[in-house]
């Protein structure tokens, strides 16, 4: 099926003048009160005021560190604490050194499995949702209870990437759109049949919202962008164990 895709003039707004954010705030409540959203819209949220105001954050004085946490907190010059809180959010480890890369449980790879120490009081650290997915649909079901809307969601977390220095946004749940949009057997400007091409929308627009949000005290943790348009495609973003030939090889180098 040809991909679907009607779009306008695209906008985006960053959701200024939302408060600290702490356990058991209404993030859906609190945006709606600031912005009016609009059937088709697409929330971009911050994950660490989701996992702020869902409670998933820990005093580092609560985290007891265990012999792994104390090696590598030695060999990575980091609180034995905060990797033992690493450790624990962590499916699976791929490399210890120079940086602890995890897989998460639902499939995100990340540095640190994505546990912060930014934008939190002293002494605390946040963590990813356990399941991003379910949180967006939730996130979603909330912003139609509050706004009467149907809007798309996307929760995002700063990653880093492998061959370029520098982090974007990543989209690590979504409800409302594919993730993909798959181009394959489209064609090009010159007839010829695509085989391989699928764009990640997800993180493209995850990774504008970054922008917009910035990595500082810009204050800014939702970005809406209005008339994307729709298209047609898939939801696996992720490669399959099979299909990940980088996270084979780095996991062979590292632990031989």
């Amino acid at each position: 099926m040809e991909p679907i895709l009607v779009m306008e003039q695209i906008q985006v707004m960053g959701v200024r003048g939302l408060p600290l954010i702490h356990a058991g705030d209404n993030i859906a409540a609190l945006v709606c009160e600031k912005m009016s959203l609009q059937e088709g819209d697409i929330l971009c949220v911050a994950s660490t005021i989701y996992s702020k105001a869902k409670g998933y954050t820990k005093k580092l004085s609560a985290i007891t560190a265990t012999e792994r946490a104390e090696r590598l907190g030695k060999l990575n010059g980091e609180d034995p604490r905060f990797v033992q809180a690493v450790l624990d959010a962590s499916d699976d480890i791929i490399m210890e050194h120079p940086f602890i890369l995890s897989e998460l449980a639902f499939g995100h790879i990340g540095v640190r499995a994505g546990v912060d120490q930014s934008n939190i009081e002293d002494g605390m650290v946040i963590f990813l949702p356990p399941d991003p997915m379910k949180s967006a649909a939730e996130l979603r079901d909330e912003i139609k209870k509050v706004s009467g809307n149907d809007v798309g969601v996307i929760i995002t977390d700063t990653c880093g990437r492998s061959f370029r220095r520098g982090q974007t946004g990543n989209a690590i749940g979504w409800s409302g759109f594919p993730a993909i949009r798959d181009f394959r057997g489209d064609t090009d400007l010159f007839g010829h049949v695509l085989k391989i091409t699928e764009e990640a929308v997800v993180d493209e627009i995850a990774g504008f919202s970054n922008f917009v949000m910035g990595e500082s005290n810009n204050g800014i943790p939702a970005v809406i962008f209005r008339n994307c348009g729709r298209w047609s495609g898939h939801d696996n973003l992720y490669f399959s164990k099979d299909e990940d030939i980088t996270k084979r090889v780095l996991k062979k180098t590292a632990f031989e």
